[in-house]
């Protein structure tokens, strides 16, 4: 059975400590850490508070990282923003390592326009995949890249061009967003199991909502589930992370309504990997 976990996305309101509390009172043994949390990234990211939560919840470790990609694009046409989002990813692999987390996340990045990349842009991901490539040699955490939704201008949103680029990197693991794979089709999330399987070490879980969107709650969603039965039955045992948005409820939940969500959500998980 895998590790059932959550994004601290889902408490972005909250300080650190208190998103901590509430991922264990909700029953989930594991927490992924977006280093673009409100409350750590708007206070210059205290390493020293985050080192004392996870030691404070020790049922929640080892945690994973998601790397900053908040207005970041590593593909960017504009030097400055592709140099500053590699490096922003670049420190979240070496901070995921002094926190003793299992995997880091990382964004592939996209062409600027809306238009397919070219082969400009996939120069700045090899560059860009280089740049990992070395923080993964001196680390011990496990580097995810993770398939983006599928629009014309993203990089790996298809099943195929992310197996090429794990076939081609075999130090590189794969985060699947179940959520992006599913926007494209059933189909495509069966493709990314088939090919992808050995290399996932962490599955961003979430339904569908009646909008085609992704980020929405599983225990009421069959398609969600199927994807998961089909992860269970390859015997997946990698995280499972939740990955809610709160907005997509009609008014604002309480903290304690997160946590009832939550103990909700995995019960459903259980039923499935059990």
């Amino acid at each position: 059975m895998g590790r059932f976990a959550v994004s601290t996305m889902f408490f972005h309101e909250y300080p650190c400590d208190h998103i901590f509390d509430y991922v264990a009172e909700s029953g989930l043994d594991s927490i992924e850490f977006w280093v673009e949390t409100p409350y750590f990234w708007l206070r210059g990211a205290p390493e020293e508070e985050l080192v004392g939560c996870i030691a404070d919840h020790p049922e929640l470790s080892p945690i994973t990282v998601h790397a900053p990609s908040l207005e970041l694009n590593p593909c960017s046409i504009n030097p400055r923003v592709a140099e500053i989002s590699v490096d922003y990813a670049v420190e979240a692999v070496k901070m995921a390592d002094r926190m003793g987390a299992g995997v880091v996340t990382v964004h592939p990045g996209r062409r600027t326009a809306k238009r397919h990349p070219s082969a400009y842009d996939y120069r700045r991901f090899e560059g860009f995949i280089a740049r990992l490539r070395e923080a993964a040699e001196e680390t011990r955490v496990k580097v995810a890249i993770e398939n983006l939704e599928p629009r014309v201008n993203t990089l790996l949103y298809t099943a195929e061009d992310t197996a090429e680029v794990l076939e081609r990197e075999p130090w590189l693991w794969f985060t699947l967003d179940m959520g992006h794979a599913m926007m494209a089709s059933r189909d495509e999330v069966d493709r990314f199991i088939d090919l992808c399987i050995e290399r996932i070490v962490n599955v961003h879980v979430s339904g569908l909502g009646g909008n085609g969107r992704p980020h929405h709650p599983i225990h009421d969603s069959p398609s969600a589930q199927e994807v998961l039965k089909e992860l269970a039955d390859r015997s997946y045992g990698g995280y499972l992370t939740l990955e809610l948005e709160d907005m997509v409820f009609p008014g604002a939940l309480s903290s304690e309504e997160k946590v009832v969500l939550l103990a909700r959500e995995l019960e459903t998980l259980q039923k499935i990997f059990s």
